[in-house]
Order: C-alpha cells, then structure tokens, then sequence
C-alpha cells in the first residue's frame, strides 16, 4: 500500500512528530506507514485522514 501522508503533511506544515502525537502513536508508526512498510488499523487510518483534513483513499492507495 502507498501512502500520501508526507505530501499531505508538507501542505500543513506538519512533521512527523506532530502528526504521530496527533493520533496518538509513535514517531516510527508514521515513519512505517509512510514507507509503507506498515498497513494501519482502520481506526489509525480515519485518525491520520482526519488530522489531514483528507478522505482515507485520498492518503492511503489500495493496490492489486
């Protein structure tokens, strides 16, 4: 899975940290995911779009 979450969080000027206190995780949480190394709860993933002010499948894309 890919994600959008370092493009989205450049637009905000946000870091990693603040995002990851945000939703309550880690740092390397948001590292893992951004990665995409990490597939994310469906809870994590409404959390982060929401803190992006984003729709899920516009930061996360499902592929085949």
């Amino acid at each position: 899975m890919k994600t959008k979450i370092k493009e989205l969080r450049a637009r905000f000027g946000m870091t990693q940290d603040d995002l990851a206190r945000i939703v309550g995780v880690r740092r390397e949480t948001i590292v893992f995911l951004e990665k995409g190394k990490y597939n994310p709860s469906l809870k994590l993933a409404h959390d982060i779009s929401k803190a992006l002010k984003s729709k899920i499948d516009e930061v996360f894309v499902f592929e085949d």
